[in-house]
């Protein structure tokens, strides 16, 4: 698996309709459990820097828990703008949990 790094386990995978912060390398990302699938975007809003993988999920959208901007999990789309952060591959094998980061 070139390029991914092991980011948890999938024991600490956010449950349904929740976000959580996973530390990857230098870099912190958010995955969001919508609807089963698990998707992985940067941890940082480009509005203001608020931290997304603590924001909740709403209707397929991680929103952000300082003023509540909208992004997809799975493609980092915002809704709202043309604004957009970065999304990872994920990977899961056995009870592991493995993203992979695009270069900067």
């Amino acid at each position: 698996m070139e390029g991914f790094q092991k980011i948890g386990s999938t024991s600490e995978l956010p449950p349904e309709g929740e976000a959580r912060e996973f530390p990857c390398g230098a870099r912190t990302i958010c995955v969001a459990n919508v609807n089963g699938a698990y998707g992985a975007i940067d941890n940082v809003c480009p509005h203001r820097g608020g931290p997304l993988g603590q924001g909740v999920v709403h209707e397929g959208q991680v929103v952000c828990p300082w003023h509540g901007w909208q992004f997809d999990p799975l493609t980092g789309r915002s809704g709202q703008s043309t604004v957009a952060v970065d999304s990872y591959d994920l990977r899961i094998e056995g009870e592991e949990v493995f993203a992979k980061l695009r270069d900067p």
